[in-house]
């Protein structure tokens, strides 16, 4: 049996929460390792619309356990929020079914204001394109080693000290770019009015993997964002503030590496990104009007437009590299019904010369240029199935191309949002 990693491939927006949900019917325990509440998974079961940030996709199967760990930045009043609107739709979850990580950092009001504030600041082609949910600036408390953490919020008699030492950083911060101090007791309320809705939650999560591990318990490990978001990988600075790929999968839940026995990389059929920065295969015309329509392509966070272009070979082969992807799951195929050819970029152009790969440098991604194959399309339609004979010849050829591209066979092939219909090649659980 294994324990699987599902890593997005692209910038995110793959579709991993109908994946992960998905494979955790084959799963005992669902793992959330790092990112925060500004990752959007949508999940659709038997019609009804789930819409999670911050939770495991695994909460909506009754008879899982869902963790969030350590590497990701929590923020409580989100968490508590989430929780009750679950709880609307029909799903309870106690302590029973799901531990957050004791060593886990808060996300707090200032971080969110200063996330905000640094990014109105911000000079015309600088702007990150965050969502001002306060993940950066939580991530850089954490490596600062002035973060709270969840387990503090047990401990109202060093709480204090720890809010001082945090705003002896921020309010300096705050000052500096207009805006009046936060004084202690601010923190203060904000942590005491919400701990007692969150410690009940609190865990030794690493004890319990490990203790669910040897008993041979299955475990799916699930990323927020995507490999080219990566703050070591991607299209740095346009990136999130936390290492997406699946070695971080180890870190950030308290397992070893040698726990990890599959990675499965969320892969759309096409490419899109949320924010600002590099996008070498965007299509600014009719072609990604017509894939943001057919693809219903906006944040499920923010709502915000994603922009949209052809299947990028280049950035999915790096990707399957420096995640050690064993397969990938195919998304949204069915988008593409009904054109006449697709383009799929096989390489670069850089000032001159063919490359097979992404720069580091933010100055050459600006300047590559997309070398595209053209397929021919189908007519037919993918949607809803569920078996290779219930697809067009043509959109087999296409699926086959992109194996051949990227170096990594399809595992599965998901062809609408809803949970049953997706195609399963290779069982990650059972490879």
């Amino acid at each position: 049996m294994a324990n699987v990693v599902v890593v997005g491939s692209q910038w995110g927006d793959e579709g991993k929460g109908k994946i992960v949900d998905w494979l955790s019917e084959r799963a005992d325990i669902v793992v959330r390792f790092q990112g925060g509440h500004n990752a959007g998974h949508t999940l659709v079961v038997d019609g009804k619309v789930y819409k999670l940030s911050l939770l495991p996709s695994g909460v909506v199967r009754p008879g899982k356990l869902s963790v969030i760990g350590n590497g990701v930045v929590f923020d409580p009043h989100a968490f508590v929020a989430e929780l009750q609107r679950l709880r609307d739709l029909g799903v309870d979850l106690g302590p029973d079914r799901l531990k957050i990580a004791e060593n886990t950092p808060l996300i707090l009001s200032v971080h969110r204001d200063l996330d905000g504030y640094r990014e109105d600041a911000a000079a015309s082609g600088t702007k990150i394109g965050t969502t001002r949910r306060g993940i950066g600036p939580a991530y850089e408390d954490k490596v600062g080693r002035r973060a709270i953490k969840v387990m503090d919020l047990a401990d109202l008699d060093t709480l204090p000290a720890k809010i001082d030492r945090l705003l002896s950083h921020h309010n300096p911060l705050r000052v500096g770019l207009g805006f009046p101090e936060v004084a202690r007791e601010t923190l203060m309320e904000e942590l005491t009015a919400i701990a007692d809705q969150v410690l009940p939650y609190m865990d030794r999560v690493w004890k319990i993997l490990d203790e669910k591990r040897r008993a041979g318990e299955r475990i799916l490990f699930e990323g927020a964002q995507g490999t080219l978001l990566d703050v070591d990988h991607g299209t740095y600075p346009f990136v999130t503030s936390s290492n997406v790929v699946a070695g971080q999968a180890a870190a950030g839940s308290g397992v070893g590496p040698g726990s990890i026995d599959y990675v499965l990389g969320i892969t759309k059929a096409y490419t899109t990104r949320v924010g600002e920065g590099p996008f070498p295969t965007e299509q600014d015309n009719e072609v990604g009007e017509f894939l943001g329509t057919r693809g219903h392509e906006f944040g499920t966070v923010t709502g915000r437009k994603r922009r949209c272009g052809w299947f990028d070979a280049v950035l999915v082969r790096q990707a399957v590299a420096v995640n050690g992807i064993n397969g990938i799951a195919l998304t949204k195929l069915d988008v593409l019904d009904g054109l006449e050819e697709i383009k799929v970029c096989t390489g670069y152009k850089l000032d001159g010369q063919l490359i097979d790969y992404l720069p580091a440098s933010q100055g050459a991604q600006s300047r590559v240029e997309a070398i595209y194959e053209t397929l021919e399309g189908w007519s037919g339609t993918t949607a809803g199935a569920r078996s290779w004979a219930d697809l067009p010849a043509q959109a087999v050829k296409y699926v086959r191309r992109i194996e051949e591209l990227i170096g990594a066979p399809v595992a599965l092939l998901s062809t609408s949002p809803e949970r049953d219909d997706t195609i399963l090649v290779t069982d990650p659980f059972q490879d």
